[in-house]
């Protein structure tokens, strides 16, 4: 606990092990990158602690977060869903979750078209301070239309941004945090 670290994750147990274990790491594997859409859309509105307490029952609800599986679910799946209080039981979401499955799984190389936003590789950042961390950027923008024009919901840029940052796409953690090094070398 004494390392320094990205003061957005301080507030519990829960939020340090994501952010040094997980946010910033690059994910290459598409079912993966899935996922981390999937909850980056969820959490609109919401805060991030509240989608990492419901992670492991959604993942369970989800299937994994198998887009194959989540193409193939209809209204009754739906309705089961809407009654479930360990989910985030918003209709639109849970719409767009599905439907972005199906957009998903119509991508000929879903990680490569998603990783062609940053030419395949991190971009490494070197901020100082949280205020210097941007809520959206150019290329978060382009991704969000592209997304959008292919039919994903739930993919503004401001969410894009959020998944390009947790899927490691962006080095975003502060130079003064001990992941900054070890996520930049790991890249």
């Amino acid at each position: 606990m004494g390392k320094p670290r990205c003061p957005w994750s301080l507030s519990d147990a829960d939020m340090r092990h994501y952010h040094d274990v997980e946010w910033g790491v690059p994910v290459r594997d598409p079912r993966d990158l899935f996922e981390r859409l999937t909850l980056e859309g969820m959490q609109a509105g919401l805060s991030w602690r509240t989608i990492l307490v419901k992670r492991p029952h959604m993942a369970r609800v989800f299937f994994g977060f198998d887009p194959e599986r989540l193409a193939r679910t209809g209204d009754e799946d739906l309705a089961r869903w809407l009654k479930d209080s360990g989910i985030i039981r918003h209709r639109g979401k849970l719409t767009a979750m599905v439907g972005n499955a199906r957009r998903f799984l119509e991508l000929a190389d879903p990680a490569a078209f998603l990783w062609g936003f940053v030419d395949g590789a991190p971009v490494q950042n070197r901020w100082e301070a949280p205020a210097d961390v941007p809520s959206k950027t150019p290329v978060s923008v382009a991704m969000s239309k592209t997304l959008r024009k292919e039919g994903f919901r739930f993919v503004g840029p401001t969410i894009c941004y959020a998944f390009m940052q947790s899927a490691g796409f962006v080095n975003d953690h502060l130079v003064s945090c001990f992941r900054h090094g070890e996520v930049a070398g790991g890249a």
